[in-house]
């Protein structure tokens, strides 16, 4: 395929480790150069440390009967995976973007979507 003098091609290169990750929110600021810092989490129950259960007279494991940490039922965890760093004028690409992605899969969910459009970038 040739290009025409008004084009310019990009190719993708994905690194060493790349690998997709679910967030269900993220933290982050306005930092003092004027950038916009966001930082992507999971959330999710905090795992516990130890758990201990009872030997029942017949010598098999019972109920438990202590964990760690003790605040275990009302601790989170808010694991943060990546996070991005965009001035204002890709912020505001992304935010475009997203708002496109957001009508589509609005429009696929009514079921009037009988295609689904192909993968698109923000950034132009």
């Amino acid at each position: 395929m040739s290009l025409k003098k008004s084009e310019i091609r990009f190719t993708y290169e994905y690194q060493p480790g790349y690998e997709p990750r679910y967030v269900n929110g993220a933290l982050g600021g306005v930092s003092p150069r004027g950038e916009i810092i966001s930082n992507f989490f999971f959330e999710k129950p905090i795992l516990p440390t130890m758990v201990a259960n009872e030997i029942t007279p017949n010598g098999a494991i019972g109920g438990e009967i202590a964990e760690e940490p003790a605040d275990m039922r009302s601790t989170f965890v808010r694991a943060v995976h990546t996070g991005i760093v965009l001035n204002y004028d890709n912020a505001r690409n992304l935010h475009a973007w997203l708002g496109e992605k957001i009508k589509e899969l609005e429009f696929l969910q009514q079921g009037q979507g009988a295609q689904r459009p192909g993968p698109k970038e923000f950034g132009h």
